[in-house]
């Protein structure tokens, strides 16, 4: 038997589906590139803009004749084209998917397989526990020994409603996942050759507040450093309304988090902050960068902006601009503002912005963020930093510094999996090229 995964969307959705396929391994299933080949196709699905659903949409549509050949074939939508809520209008319009799955619920396609003997949220402590298998994680085998870097989910769904968010209406209101489950997932990634996770979540660093006397974010750091065997802990993405002194101070003082830091701003003008209903001011946002820098003077930091929000006028853009310009932030993660049906932005606010102006806009930050990244990364040049390879792509190695450059390495000894120092020798905005500092042999 075997199951074929379709992914799109952010790192939530690459580790919910590393968790369907690590159930459908434990059912006997394994995994398959050839959509054609398979007795099981999930299709995990992103909304966050029109394009990842028109892209979801064309590619469930490629599997209609699939099914229509081969009756038996299971076909499970998942994700947030599906959502928390009901999902009649897809059954109508989809009649040949077999299964509707909300966001990170494995659990009605295994229920589907099984014939209801692993039951989905009528008994979601059974299903737990299946998933994990008496607390393990199994990773698809394609990936189990191979994978260095590896996402953990802590956070799911988001109770923030940000008007131009789709999430909360997708993925449901905030959940903190218990943090034995948590360490426990740790663990069992480490064992399978895992060296470096990402702790995830809507708003990372709300962690724990739904859980009486348990641990906050910097407390669920300071135990996933703890795990033999997980050698880098990342965490994303941050909310500037929560992220404390606690936290810097963990950052700071635990040598395994890596000093890399996910801080959306999304707008530069105040007037376009409140809007968005993001409860901070581009003066809080700067204050908390500079607090940031002087407790971590080596960190990077990456933002999230979005251009073209309804009412944004070319004199509140340039306060964007202007924001990215002084800060020089290492990264800036740029989006056109999409209309999403249900969120509050799109019941009361007229998209007014042309296309031709958000794209305008998206290129005149594009082009200030590739000269600020490039400014930046020229200062590595003869620096010698450690990396953690990932995987060989075209004759060379990739892999992340500390503060998550990306860098490749020529050579053809194995560095899968190690933290080696090199020497960089040349840079680009995105990516840089280093050589080793120290000849190496493959292990035996």
């Amino acid at each position: 038997m075997k199951y074929h995964l379709w992914t799109e969307g952010c790192q939530m959705n690459v580790a919910d589906s590393q968790r369907v396929g690590s159930a459908l391994e434990h059912l006997g299933y394994t995994q398959t590139e050839q959509p054609a080949e398979a007795d099981v196709i999930v299709m995990n699905t992103c909304v966050v803009r029109q394009s990842a659903e028109d892209k979801a949409y064309g590619r469930l549509s490629s599997f209609k004749p699939l099914k229509q050949k081969n009756p038996n074939l299971v076909i499970n939508l998942m994700g947030c084209l599906v959502g928390v809520r009901g999902f009649d209008k897809l059954k109508a319009r989809f009649p040949y998917v077999d299964v509707f799955s909300p966001p990170s619920d494995p659990g009605p396609l295994i229920s589907h397989l099984t014939q209801g003997e692993i039951r989905s949220t009528e008994d979601a402590e059974t299903t737990r526990r299946f998933l994990m298998m008496d607390e393990e994680l199994l990773l698809p085998a394609a990936e189990r020994g191979s994978l260095v870097s590896a996402h953990v989910p802590v956070v799911y769904g988001c109770s923030h409603a940000c008007t131009f968010c789709i999430i909360p209406y997708k993925r449901g209101i905030e959940r903190s996942r218990p943090v034995g489950d948590i360490v426990a997932e740790a663990r069992s990634l480490a064992a399978q050759g895992v060296k470096e996770v990402t702790l995830l979540g809507q708003i990372v660093d709300r962690y724990g507040t739904d859980i009486p006397a348990g641990p906050n974010l910097a407390g669920l750091l300071r135990l996933v450093s703890e795990v033999e065997g997980v050698e880098r802990v990342r965490f994303l993405t941050s909310h500037p309304n929560y992220f404390g002194d606690e936290l810097i101070e963990a950052i700071a003082s635990l040598p395994k988090v890596m000093p890399h830091i996910e801080l959306p701003i999304q707008a530069g003008n105040d007037t376009v902050l409140e809007n968005m209903k993001r409860g901070y001011t581009q003066q809080d946002y700067r204050e908390l960068v500079a607090k940031i820098r002087t407790a971590l003077p080596n960190c990077s930091i990456a933002t999230d902006i979005i251009v073209g929000f309804p009412g944004e006028s070319e004199s509140q853009f340039l306060q964007t601009w202007q924001v990215l310009t002084d800060l020089k932030l290492d990264v800036a993660h740029l989006a056109r503002y999409s209309s999403r049906e249900g969120t509050v932005a799109t019941r009361r606010m007229s998209d007014d912005v042309t296309d031709e102006e958000k794209l305008r806009r998206f290129r005149m930050l594009e082009q200030l963020q590739e000269a600020i990244a490039a400014e930046i990364n020229g200062k590595y040049v003869g620096e010698t930093v450690p990396v953690l390879f990932e995987e060989k792509i075209k004759g060379r190695w990739r892999g992340r510094t500390p503060t998550n450059k990306l860098v490749f390495v020529e050579t053809d000894e194995n560095l899968r999996g190690r933290i080696l120092q090199v020497q960089i020798t040349w840079t680009g905005p995105w990516s840089m090229q280093a050589r080793l500092l120290h000849e190496i042999k493959s292990p035996v």
